[in-house]
Parts: structure tokens; C-alpha cells; sequence
């Protein structure tokens, strides 16, 4: 499927979602092109997870639609999201750690090449799909890596891992929630510079507390506070939003 260059290849259409009593994302409307590099700003709080959530089909929200490549994707589940080219990594990471780096992103490969591959055989015999993820943790500069176990790691390469797994998957949109949560300052460089690295075909979506990481990397920001979209605009005049810089940037 190729994208219509003037539709967005993600739309978010006045959501809404409540938990009980608890209104967790209110009217929110995101329309996101393909290959762009949009940020998802606010505090602890603000609805920036739930939001990830609804789009990935774990949350179903209580009004409003999920729109993916022209799809309306709101009612359909995770695992069709995926086939429709949606990706994404966690805060927390999601890799096996008893296997090695290459048959982590094999995984991934094997979702892309197919499901119904390999149903009597292990994952790891299928040659096809191992190609594909060697090839990929080369092309992102990580295949000193391959034959190491994800437990023997360091965090700043197992976040990478876990976007090369992500990737593994051939996705369109890829979202990336916190990518550099608790990593040293080389780390982050490291993290940063893949995410920079990663094809302009791609369509990127981050949250990120890390206010220096996030203006590097996005040329779009949207601002949540309180499960509301307060801002929306290029990062760069967003940087100087009086409202974003008294909510969350303290104010100066």
C-alpha cells in the first residue's frame, strides 16, 4: 500500500478515553504524514502512554478513531495493526533474554515474512528470516552484537535491540515510547544516533522526557497535559510556546 502523499498515514480523531471515573485523554486529534519525526511531549501523567495505547489497539477509546494508512483501524486488534505496518517498542523492555541478539530480531522477521512459516520446524531453522534479521542488525550497525545473549547486554544495546526488533517487522509507522528511560548520557547518544540513522520512508512517533533528545530528533512536537493536546506545532516553536514553557518547561 503507498501512502497518498496529501492523507496522513496516521490519523488520531478526537479521541477520547475514560477510565471509570478517570478521564485519561480528552478530544485529542493528531494528523501525522508520512516520514515525519513527531515528538509527544508532557508531564507524568498527561495521557502520552494511553495515547500509544489507543493506537496500538491495547486501549479502546471511549470516543473517537484510530485512522492507519487510510484504514480505520479503531476496532481491530494489535496483530492487524501490525499487518497494516505499525510498530512499536516499550518503556520497559520486551526482549528475551535467554536468546541471542539475532534471534530476538528473528522474531520480528518472521512476522513480516509470515506467520504460517516454520509451524513444524524452530524459528531459528528458518533461513530466510534469519537473512533478513543478520541484514538488519547490520544495516543499523549492530551486528557485532548478533551472536551475544540479550541477559549479557548493556541497557543502551538492548534499547537498540529492541528497535531492530521493532523494524525487524517492516513496519511504516514506528513508535517509540521513552527510548533512552534510564541511560547514561553515552547511551542516549548511542540510542539517538539509530533513530537518526532509520530511513526518511519511515514514519516516526516518540515520547521522550528528555527535552534536549526530543528536539533533536522531532521536527513536529505535540504537548499533552492532562489528557488534553494544549500544543501542536514544528519543534522549534514549540520550544518557545509561553503555554508549553509554563506547564513544562517551568517557565523559562
Amino acid at each position: 500500500m503507498k501512502e497518498s502523499p496529501a492523507a496522513p498515514v496516521l490519523a488520531v480523531r478526537d479521541v477520547t478515553v475514560s477510565f471509570g471515573g478517570l478521564l485519561a485523554l480528552s478530544h485529542v486529534h493528531l494528523e501525522i504524514p508520512a516520514g515525519a519525526r513527531h515528538g509527544i511531549l508532557g508531564p507524568n501523567g498527561s495521557g502520552k502512554t494511553t495515547l500509544f495505547n489507543v493506537i496500538t489497539g491495547f486501549v479502546a477509546p471511549t470516543s473517537g478513531s484510530i485512522v492507519l494508512r487510510g484504514i480505520d483501524a479503531t476496532r481491530l486488534p494489535p496483530h492487524r495493526r501490525v499487518q497494516l505496518g505499525l510498530a512499536r517498542t516499550f518503556q520497559i523492555t520486551t526482549l528475551f533474554p535467554l536468546l541471542t541478539a539475532l534471534d530476538n530480531v528473528l522474531m520480528g522477521a518472521l512476522v513480516k515474512l509470515g506467520n504460517h512459516r516454520g509451524v513444524w520446524r524452530a524459528a531459528s531453522q528458518d533461513k530466510e528470516a534469519r537473512a533478513v534479521a543478520a541484514a538488519l542488525l547490520a544495516e543499523l550497525g549492530l551486528e557485532h552484537l548478533a551472536q551475544r545473549a540479550v541477559r549479557d547486554l548493556g541497557y543502551g544495546e538492548q534499547r537498540q535491540l529492541e528497535i531492530a526488533v521493532a523494524l525487524a517487522a517492516g513496519p511504516r509507522v514506528l513508535l517509540l515510547d521513552e527510548p533512552t528511560a534510564g541511560l547514561s548520557a553515552a547511551e542516549t547518544e548511542m540510542v539517538s544516533g539509530l533513530i537518526r540513522r532509520l530511513s526518511s520512508e519511515l514514519t516516526v512517533v516518540l515520547i521522550e522526557h528528555d527535552l534536549e533528545v526530543i528536539f533533536e530528533l522531532a521536527d513536529h512536537l505535540t504537548v499533552l497535559y492532562n489528557g488534553e493536546r494544549i500544543a501542536d506545532g514544528p519543534a522549534q516553536v514549540i520550544r518557545e510556546d509561553p503555554v508549553v514553557k509554563g506547564v513544562y518547561l517551568g517557565g523559562n
